[in-house]
């Protein structure tokens, strides 16, 4: 009678347990990683803080002045990586994912990104050695992810998929990292070392990387596309996203605002094409 009740009590526990910390098989949840273009440089609109409530971020460090609390969801409103940063592909990302997908889904995002950083700081065995070297205004971001931005990524996403799926990263990284032939290589350990700490399949999970600012806008650092673009021969489940005919800033390394819309819907297109589903409408 004893056995039977210590069976009863340990599956009513387990129950409850596993109700407390079940994932919504129809959250969606993408890591995003990179520099400037992913953590967001134009200046954000009135218009980018109309956001649907199915479209939620997950706060990766703390933002009094937002309201903000590290390890929270909250509305996807801008900024969507450190408290002070701009409009990012994310941004329209997340919702040509929900103004094509079915209403029961949600989509949350996770960023954690450092302008101006080399690939090296999301590497495990290159970052504390690159840290050590980068100028003040770098290391005070790299302090917000606790020295360590890839480490605080894996972090914030191991907290994070208690409540959903994780279906994808995407990357927009490269400016500093011209004419580097080695990223291809660099990317992939990267990626690799994402799937095995937090246990998900390449085959579930690809990788969405942006291209840099197109030629065709006079991108400074274009010639780095063709690099880029040869990650999918190494990386089967990698696709790269076009920047052409995105709008730049007058710096040549950053889009512009509706740049950033641009390239953040093709971002949303490609993976809606991955997840069985066609664009129709895009807001």
């Amino acid at each position: 009678m004893k056995v039977k009740l210590r069976f009863i009590v340990t599956g009513i526990f387990l129950f409850i347990a596993s109700d407390c910390f079940s994932q919504d098989k129809d959250f969606y949840i993408f890591l995003c990683f990179g520099q400037s273009n992913m953590e967001g440089n134009a200046k954000i609109e009135p218009q980018d803080t109309i956001v649907d409530k199915r479209f939620q971020m997950f706060e990766t460090v703390d933002c009094p002045t937002l309201g903000r609390t590290k390890g929270n969801w909250y509305p996807a409103v801008p900024p969507l990586a450190r408290c002070n940063t701009g409009l990012t592909p994310v941004d329209y990302f997340g919702r040509t994912l929900l103004a094509n997908l079915p209403e029961k889904i949600k989509i949350g995002i996770i960023n954690v990104s450092v302008a101006g950083c080399r690939i090296e700081l999301f590497e495990k065995d290159s970052y504390q050695s690159y840290a050590a070297k980068a100028p003040s205004w770098m290391v005070n971001m790299i302090n917000e992810y606790n020295g360590n931005p890839y480490g605080h990524l894996v972090e914030m996403a191991k907290l994070a998929k208690k409540y959903g799926v994780i279906k994808g990263v995407l990357l927009h990284q490269g400016e500093s990292n011209p004419n580097d032939t080695l990223w291809t290589h660099k990317v992939k350990g990267i990626y690799s070392g994402l799937l095995k700490d937090l246990h998900l399949k390449p085959k579930k999970v690809p990788l969405l990387v942006g291209e840099l600012v197109n030629a065709d806008e006079g991108g400074k650092c274009a010639n780095m596309n063709t690099i880029i673009a040869g990650l999918p021969n190494l990386l089967p489940n990698s696709y790269i996203i076009s920047s052409s005919g995105c709008p730049a800033s007058p710096d040549k390394l950053h889009f512009t605002a509706e740049g950033y819309r641009i390239i953040g819907k093709r971002y949303g297109e490609k993976m809606l094409s991955l997840l069985g589903y066609q664009a129709t409408v895009v807001k």
